[in-house]
């Protein structure tokens, strides 16, 4: 046989360059390489042997080769195994993410309606101890995204790419399932609920606002404004997927801060109402006065919402060995939880200070409407309620696409096949129109931020210490062994301790809590 000379035995093509293991997804689109300096790092990668030191005793081709297959490795990373399913699903169909839409994304979830009864709270908490405990929760609840955010690729080779998922790893199969499912499942649709409410609510008085005594001979009726919000709602569900949203999940930033700011800055430039105190609410009991202290500190958990979608924003992203999707997740994620600070603190401390322990049980926003409806020009009055309700309509997206991601997830696994456009917008009809009947069911669904924070707490403050332990699996005994399974049973005593103040706070008040009670 003739013998070939060396270089056409090995030389292999130069392997183009790849941005991303994902496959392609039905629509064609690919997850493109997020455009980064590199940054050099002394930890050892599966490439590190292939240095120039040990290349250059190597003759030339041989070097071609290597560094060629160094390029390759580096680029695909750990060959993440991907769930061909996944390209089917609203959440994963997509991965052209990028810090920017994760800023979007975790702004939009991250405030809404829950920081409007913030002041609430404090009426029941004074200033010390409303003030400490918002800063302990926002602590708190930051680190354990961070968590969330390292473990969506604790484990080479995998992506956990929704809650449930990674409760399934850290807890096993049927735990896991039970422990996480009902409690974000909960989160995505009674949030999506109370938004319906509250959104019809708030279109009801914008509408009363704009029109006047004009339109006083035949209004609609409060039922009739959740259908016309639910109807908005249905039609902004039909886009497909969880980065298509992402420019309503920029308006819903944008609202969020604008409405947030205006709120605490027109209540704190009206004059205040003249019994005003800060002293906390004397209750007759102490047994009373106790769980009133625990409602008001679920209504402080309620405040930070969005860690169950915190690993399907990050699903998003494309994501190799040297450009890891939880670089700009956690870029974006500090930027989003920034303003989210710029929002909270300012509407608890204005409105309590504007308002005292008079603030009603709706929030600030019945507040300003019950004591400045006639001070406040009736043009920013609207304004403000028009920015409530297109809040409301991009958070509605946000919230339900898990839902909507396990309605197709069913409908795939069975069939084998990717949803019709008809199948895909009967899902998302079907769940809209369910939780208007249930928000007529349930009017008061809107006004157990205190409970909805006790029975959801775990999802943000206990369960990712868990996961921490028992994926990271630290030194038994150790300081971070110590630490994260105090702060996970904290959690649950917490959770167990906030839910029973917010079933208290409903019976004693006989479930007769609203948001808004226009005059």
């Amino acid at each position: 046989m003739e013998e070939r000379p060396e270089a056409e035995l090995i030389s292999i093509p130069a392997t183009p360059r790849v941005s991303t293991p994902e496959i392609q997804t039905p629509s064609g689109q690919r997850s493109p390489r997020p455009a980064s300096k590199e940054t050099k790092s002394s930890a050892w990668t599966p490439t590190s042997f292939i240095s120039p030191r040990f290349l250059s005793p190597i003759g030339t081709p041989m070097k071609r080769v290597l560094i060629n297959m160094k390029g390759y490795l580096e680029e695909v990373g750990h060959l993440t195994k991907l769930n061909p399913q996944d390209a089917w699903l609203p959440i994963t169909e997509s991965r052209n993410g990028n810090a920017h839409y994760a800023a979007f994304h975790n702004l939009n979830a991250g405030v809404g309606f829950q920081a409007l009864v913030l002041p609430v709270a404090f009426a029941f908490l004074g200033w010390s101890w409303g003030i400490l405990a918002l800063t302990i929760a926002y602590c708190w609840q930051l680190y354990t995204l961070w968590i969330l955010v390292q473990l969506h690729e604790a484990v080479p080779g995998k992506r956990y790419n929704r809650y449930v998922e990674l409760a399934q790893a850290a807890f096993g199969e049927r735990l896991g399932v039970w422990l996480a499912l009902f409690p974000t499942v909960y989160l995505s649709a009674g949030t999506a609920t109370a938004l319906i409410l509250i959104g019809g609510e708030t279109m009801k008085l914008f509408f009363q606002i704009v029109c006047g005594p004009l339109c006083s001979s035949n209004p609609l009726t409060t039922v009739e404004w959740y259908l016309v919000f639910t109807s908005l709602c249905i039609v902004l569900s039909q886009l497909p997927n969880l980065n298509s949203i992402a420019g309503l999940s920029l308006v819903g930033a944008v609202t969020a801060i604008t409405y947030s700011t205006m709120v605490w800055v027109l209540s704190v430039s009206q004059q205040r109402p003249p019994t005003i105190s800060y002293e906390p609410l004397s209750l007759p009991s102490s047994a009373a006065a106790f769980f009133s202290v625990m409602n008001a500190l679920g209504i402080v958990a309620f405040a930070f919402r969005g860690h169950n979608l915190v690993l399907e924003i990050q699903a998003t992203m494309p994501s190799t060995f040297k450009h890891p999707a939880h670089v700009p997740m956690w870029r974006g994620a500090k930027v989003a939880y920034f303003f989210i600070a710029m929002c909270l603190f300012p509407v608890a401390i204005g409105g309590f200070w504007a308002y005292g322990n008079l603030m009603p049980s709706g929030g600030i926003l019945n507040a300003l409407y019950g004591f400045h409806s006639h001070d406040i020009p009736r043009g920013l009055l609207a304004l403000t309620f028009l920015l409530v309700v297109f809040n409301c309509l991009s958070s509605f997206q946000i919230y339900s696409m898990p839902v909507f991601d396990s309605f197709e997830a069913g409908y795939t696994s069975r069939t084998n096949r990717p949803c019709s456009i008809w199948v895909r917008s009967g899902f998302r009809v079907f769940y809209g129109f369910v939780n208007f009947f249930i928000g007529v069911a349930l009017p008061f669904l809107s006004s157990l931020a205190g409970l909805l924070g006790g029975l959801t707490l775990p999802v943000t403050f206990a369960y990712p210490c868990f996961m921490w332990v028992l994926i990271k699996r630290p030194t038994k005994y150790s300081f971070s062994w110590y630490f994260h399974w105090i702060l996970g049973w904290l959690g649950i005593a917490f959770s167990l301790a906030f839910s029973i103040g917010g079933v208290w706070s409903i019976v004693s008040n006989g479930l007769k809590l609203k948001f808004f009670k226009p005059n």
